[in-house]
């Protein structure tokens, strides 16, 4: 879900179903193999040729557009990006972030 903080009853466009489940994967707790098995198993073990093709694909763009970022060691999410925009509370999610000097250019 996308959300915009200052605006959040703006309705905003859904993610590609790839990138959604990718980012809803990019928790700071799941690797990238535990990724790609994840997507095997609901294809019954028997997976598209091109799924770690794509998988790749779509980590890259995220990467790219600093939506998730890789780390080498599990780490713990800020509140804000740690529960769907539609659990949190808004103002300690505007709080925190200004906190951790969050700003979008």
């Amino acid at each position: 879900m996308l959300v915009d903080l200052h605006n959040p009853e703006k309705e905003e466009p859904p993610l590609e179903r790839w990138l959604g489940l990718v980012v809803s994967l990019a928790d700071g707790q799941h690797t990238i193999q535990q990724l790609l098995d994840y997507m095997t198993d609901h294809y019954d073990g028997k997976p598209p040729e091109s799924l770690e093709k794509t998988i790749e694909s779509v980590l890259e763009r995220l990467t790219k557009n600093e939506v998730i970022k890789f780390a080498d060691e599990a780490y713990k999410l800020p509140y804000y990006l740690s529960r769907s925009a539609d659990k949190l509370d808004l103002d300690m999610a505007r709080r925190v972030m200004a906190d951790d000097g969050y700003h979008q250019t």
